[in-house]
């Protein structure tokens, strides 16, 4: 995609949402960490079920090690790979007390050092948290930028790569979001919605869908 049709691309998308946002429920940086690395494998959606009721008792480090795994479990246990998830979140507790004050720390080398925090996770924390211009590559921006030639790649890291060379500077902030959610809501994986697509004319991919 040329660079004039990708800053058009995203003019687009930046009129449809405005004010992007995850749609994961977190109340401060904490929550968002454990939020966003309970979504691996599972919808927002069904995290935003479970957190629900564990944030107002366990929205700090603290407070989630007094929790205790076995109660942690029952609270997360409709979402998949749960036994896993919470050893990784009690864990990260306890690291984030002894070694960080209790606080979320703002460098993608220490976030990734947590127990069940990837590349994605640290970038989803230092973009919605910190304010960092990152680009958590997830399924539906692996799908967005290959499917309409925007930022082709054969790997997560390889589409990540490319988006930030090609995102125009001033869209940096909330690419991130604005291609989440037109693959979550219009360039979904099945059949897109192409007919109702902001970006249609701008898109390479060749089968397109109408309506009806």
């Amino acid at each position: 995609m040329k660079p004039a049709d990708v800053a058009e691309f995203f003019k687009r998308l930046a009129k449809e949402r405005p004010a992007p946002q995850t749609e994961l429920q977190y109340i401060n940086p904490y929550t968002l960490l454990v939020a966003v690395a309970l979504s691996a494998q599972a919808t927002d959606v069904s995290v935003n079920k479970a957190t629900e009721a564990l944030f107002k008792i366990a929205d700090t480090p603290d407070k989630m090690l007094e929790l205790g795994e076995a109660k942690l479990r029952g609270f997360i246990k409709t979402i998949g790979l749960f036994n896993t998830k919470a050893k990784n979140v009690i864990a990260t507790a306890r690291i984030l007390i002894e070694s960080h004050g209790g606080t979320v720390p703002r460098t993608r080398e220490e976030l990734e050092a947590l127990p069940g925090v990837g590349r994605k996770t640290a970038n989803v924390v230092l973009n919605v948290a910190f304010g960092e211009p990152t680009i958590a590559v997830d399924t539906h921006i692996f799908r967005v930028g290959n499917r309409t030639g925007l930022a082709p790649g054969k790997t997560p890291r390889a589409v990540e790569d490319k988006l930030v060379k090609v995102v125009p500077k001033k869209y940096a902030m909330h690419a991130h979001h604005w291609l989440i959610l037109h693959g979550r809501h219009t360039c979904v994986a099945r059949k897109p919605k192409c007919y109702a697509c902001v970006v249609r004319d701008l898109c390479a991919f060749k089968g397109k869908t109408t309506l009806g």
